[in-house]
Protein backbone atom coordinates (compact mmCIF):
# COMPACT_ATOMS: atom_id res chain seq x y z
CA UNK A 1 0.00 0.00 0.00
CA UNK A 2 1.13 3.38 -0.66
CA UNK A 3 1.63 6.14 1.73
CA UNK A 4 -1.82 8.08 2.46
CA UNK A 5 -0.20 10.91 1.59
CA UNK A 6 1.04 10.57 -1.61
CA UNK A 7 -2.24 9.24 -2.69
CA UNK A 8 -3.88 12.20 -1.44
CA UNK A 9 -1.47 14.73 -3.07
CA UNK A 10 -2.14 13.15 -6.34
CA UNK A 11 -5.86 13.70 -5.83
CA UNK A 12 -5.51 17.20 -4.96
CA UNK A 13 -3.31 17.97 -7.88
CA UNK A 14 -6.04 15.66 -10.06
CA UNK A 15 -8.85 18.05 -8.44
CA UNK A 16 -6.51 21.68 -9.37
CA UNK A 17 -6.33 20.05 -12.64
CA UNK A 18 -9.76 19.89 -13.18
CA UNK A 19 -10.86 23.13 -11.98
CA UNK A 20 -7.73 25.25 -14.07
CA UNK A 21 -8.31 23.21 -17.41
CA UNK A 22 -10.74 25.86 -18.98
CA UNK A 23 -8.32 28.59 -18.13
CA UNK A 24 -5.28 26.91 -19.34
CA UNK A 25 -6.85 25.70 -22.46
CA UNK A 26 -8.15 28.98 -22.99
CA UNK A 27 -4.09 30.48 -22.12
CA UNK A 28 -3.02 28.22 -24.44
CA UNK A 29 -4.89 28.89 -27.44
CA UNK A 30 -4.12 32.72 -27.51
CA UNK A 31 -0.26 31.80 -26.84
CA UNK A 32 -0.40 29.21 -29.89
CA UNK A 33 -2.37 31.72 -32.48
CA UNK A 34 0.20 33.56 -34.63
CA UNK A 35 -2.41 35.49 -36.03
CA UNK A 36 -2.40 37.47 -32.95
CA UNK A 37 0.60 39.84 -32.08
CA UNK A 38 3.44 39.11 -30.15
CA UNK A 39 3.00 41.30 -27.34
CA UNK A 40 -0.42 39.50 -26.82
CA UNK A 41 0.75 36.30 -27.01
CA UNK A 42 3.71 37.07 -24.69
CA UNK A 43 0.73 38.02 -22.02
CA UNK A 44 -0.76 34.76 -22.21
CA UNK A 45 2.73 33.05 -21.36
CA UNK A 46 3.37 35.45 -18.72
CA UNK A 47 -0.12 34.32 -17.31
CA UNK A 48 -0.18 30.88 -17.83
CA UNK A 49 3.70 30.84 -16.05
CA UNK A 50 1.72 32.63 -12.84
CA UNK A 51 -1.04 29.27 -12.63
CA UNK A 52 -0.05 26.83 -10.22
CA UNK A 53 2.05 24.22 -11.14
CA UNK A 54 0.30 21.73 -9.93
CA UNK A 55 -2.68 22.54 -12.16
CA UNK A 56 -0.75 21.18 -15.57
CA UNK A 57 -2.26 17.62 -16.54
CA UNK A 58 1.23 16.08 -16.57
CA UNK A 59 1.94 16.48 -13.19
CA UNK A 60 -0.74 14.26 -12.17
CA UNK A 61 0.80 10.05 -11.46
CA UNK A 62 -1.22 7.34 -12.36
CA UNK A 63 -1.64 4.76 -9.57
CA UNK A 64 -3.58 2.14 -9.16
CA UNK A 65 -7.16 2.37 -7.94
CA UNK A 66 -6.67 -0.78 -5.41
CA UNK A 67 -3.11 -0.27 -3.53
CA UNK A 68 -2.25 3.28 -4.77
CA UNK A 69 1.10 1.57 -6.51
CA UNK A 70 2.49 4.83 -8.95
CA UNK A 71 4.90 2.09 -11.01
CA UNK A 72 3.99 -1.29 -13.11
CA UNK A 73 0.48 0.61 -13.88
CA UNK A 74 -2.28 -0.63 -16.30
CA UNK A 75 -3.98 2.10 -18.14
CA UNK A 76 -6.75 0.04 -19.11
CA UNK A 77 -7.72 -1.79 -15.73
CA UNK A 78 -6.44 1.26 -13.95
CA UNK A 79 -4.58 -1.02 -11.46
CA UNK A 80 -1.09 -2.36 -10.89
CA UNK A 81 0.34 -5.85 -11.51
CA UNK A 82 0.25 -6.59 -8.94
CA UNK A 83 -2.85 -6.22 -8.16
CA UNK A 84 -4.08 -7.43 -11.23
CA UNK A 85 -2.39 -10.65 -10.17
CA UNK A 86 -3.71 -10.91 -6.94
CA UNK A 87 -7.84 -10.18 -7.99
CA UNK A 88 -7.11 -12.52 -11.43
CA UNK A 89 -6.34 -15.43 -8.91
CA UNK A 90 -8.74 -15.41 -6.39
CA UNK A 91 -11.59 -15.17 -9.69
CA UNK A 92 -12.61 -11.26 -9.08
CA UNK A 93 -11.42 -9.91 -12.73
CA UNK A 94 -13.82 -11.99 -15.40
CA UNK A 95 -12.09 -13.29 -18.44
CA UNK A 96 -8.71 -13.57 -16.59
CA UNK A 97 -7.33 -17.29 -16.68
CA UNK A 98 -3.58 -17.76 -15.34
CA UNK A 99 -1.66 -19.27 -18.26
CA UNK A 100 -0.16 -22.08 -18.49
CA UNK A 101 1.80 -23.61 -21.20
Amino acid sequence: MAKKSAVNRNEMVKALVKQMAGKREALKAIANDESLPLEERFEARLKLAKLPRNSSAVRIRNRCEVTGRPRAYYRKLKMSRIALRELGSAGQIPGLVKSSW
